[in-house]
């Protein structure tokens, strides 16, 4: 073997690892982009939403969290949109779009959904999607309250710790 067909070699063999760690990246990438949180109330689990949202990774959020409820004992899902700007949406006339499959997607499995953290503006952008069902959605302006409102739902109360 010459010398250039070795470096040749060795160039492949750097490729072929460099599209290893490439697709151990985006997996890694993929598992944080949408982290599930368990809830202090049971049976909850928070979802919060960051980052650019297109399509794509839409679509990999829906099917992420519909194996995660459908693997473990959830009732309700509570979706933090706090962390998206109007910026963050690539495709803002499917936005509205999104939202509702994603909620019809998770009660379809008999799993409740909370929206949370909606800006005014992602508020416009929803209800300019045309969009008939999002009056129907059960959202909250923060986390904190959609958990009082389920707390208060289930009967569920806060018990100081007393040291």
């Amino acid at each position: 073997m010459t010398n250039e067909s070795k470096q040749v070699q060795q160039l492949k063999e750097e490729i072929v690892e460099l599209k290893k760690q490439l697709e151990e990246s985006e997996e890694l990438i993929k598992e944080i982009s949408a982290p599930i949180i368990p809830s202090i109330v049971p049976e909850t689990i928070l979802v919060p939403i960051t980052g650019r949202l297109s399509p794509e990774r839409f679509e990999m959020i829906i099917t992420k969290i519909l194996n995660v409820t459908y693997q473990e004992d959830i009732h309700t899902i509570i979706i933090d949109f706090s962390a998206i700007s109007e910026k963050d949406i690539c495709e803002m006339d499917v936005f509205g779009m999104y939202v509702d499959n994603l909620a019809k997607a998770i009660g379809l499995m008999g799993i409740e959904v909370l929206f949370v953290g909606f800006t005014p503006s992602l508020t416009q952008i929803i209800v300019n999607s045309g969009v008939r069902e999002i009056l129907e959605m059960k959202s909250f302006l923060t986390f904190r309250t959609a958990l009082q409102y389920l707390m208060k739902r289930r009967g569920i109360e806060f018990q100081p710790i007393n040291d």
